[in-house]
């Protein structure tokens, strides 16, 4: 395993309309550790997630999904006292989403420490394991092992954030790299809650992925108003490298050796949900190819782009050998 994730993955409905008036939904599965997890499986890099999900059959056609989609969930917990999340989406207008969430006291949000720590020293020794020969996948260095995190697992509950805590703390003593993408969700946390577990987190990630918005999160209060002084005062804390997401504009990567920006992929956009997730994946992806931050910029603006031309959370995610699917001229048929 070259990747380490987890959280809370829930069933997704995903209706044609507004939802008091009815219609139909399609079922499927989506959870932002999850979606990334599934990303980085369909660009060849062994991957492990390990959330929490209830006895119920909601959690197996979540754990079905991911083992489907090559994702490893060894230690995966069922919790038999508590259901499997879930979340619709509703359509309200062309390119506006509203999210309803139903996780309140749901197995995902009751993970707890001492069952990560189990996860994650299963990990460990398979990476070691492949470290002695194993091949891991295309391109990969296998010699190269991240664990990501995002914001929304601590939201979750006080046992969430200690089980991330104890990750991030396995991470560091054992050299694996750490990812973290802040993914504020208000629906989830106030803006004061967020900003006290991500001031203390941001300087301990080796790679920090942010929206513009997000980034006053992770630093003091009157810090710069400026994305690239604020990025700059991140890195002066500790953080290895921040990722600063921008949407329609691209994203601009800055490092102690400078900054570089990458313009995002114009595609027809049919669903926006899950971009983030998708960018995150490919940015990863090339980082474990051992990509310059170029290389990197540009594989997560594409999955991103990818994400975005498609419905679904992770549903739309590329495949290593579509990659260049992108630079087809419209109207192409690949035969």
């Amino acid at each position: 395993m070259n990747v380490f994730t987890f959280g809370e993955t829930m069933v997704a409905l995903r209706g044609d309309g507004q939802l008091k008036l009815g219609g139909t939904m399609a079922v499927s599965v989506a959870g932002a550790e999850s979606n990334v997890a599934i990303g980085l499986a369909r660009l060849g890099h062994p991957v492990h997630w390990a959330g929490a999900v209830g006895a119920d059959e909601a959690g197996e056609l979540v754990l079905r999904t991911l083992r489907a989609e090559g994702v490893g969930v060894t230690g995966t917990t069922r919790d038999e006292a508590a259901p499997t999340g879930l979340l619709l989406f509703e359509p309200r207008l062309p390119g506006v989403t509203r999210v309803h969430y139903y996780r309140a006291g749901s197995a995902g949000s009751r993970i707890a420490a001492d069952g990560v720590e189990r996860a994650f020293t299963t990990f460990l020794e398979a990476g070691t394991e492949a470290d002695t020969g194993t091949d891991t996948g295309a391109n990969t260095n296998s010699t190269t092992r991240v664990l990501h995190l995002t914001g929304i697992t601590p939201a979750l509950s006080p046992t969430a954030r200690s089980a991330a805590e104890r990750a991030m703390e396995l991470a560091s003593e054992n050299n694996v790299l750490i990812s973290l993408d802040v993914n504020f969700r208000t629906r989830l946390w106030s803006t004061d809650e967020a900003a006290a577990v991500m001031r203390d987190w941001a300087p301990r990630a080796d790679v920090l992925i942010a929206s513009d918005d997000e980034l006053p999160l992770c630093l003091p209060a009157g810090s710069p108003e400026d994305p690239a002084r604020q990025a700059e005062a991140l890195l002066e804390a500790g953080a290895g490298e921040v990722v600063v997401k921008l949407g329609a504009a691209g994203a601009t990567a800055y490092t102690l050796q400078g900054e570089l920006h990458a313009p995002a992929r114009t595609v027809p956009v049919v669903d926006p949900v899950g971009a983030g997730d998708a960018f995150v994946a490919g940015y990863l992806s090339a980082l474990l190819d051992g990509s310059d931050t170029a290389g990197r910029l540009d594989r997560a603006v594409t999955t991103g782009a990818f994400a975005v031309a498609a419905s679904g959370d992770w549903e739309g995610a590329p495949t290593r050998a579509e990659l260049g699917l992108l630079a087809a001229a419209p109207g192409t048929v690949v035969r």
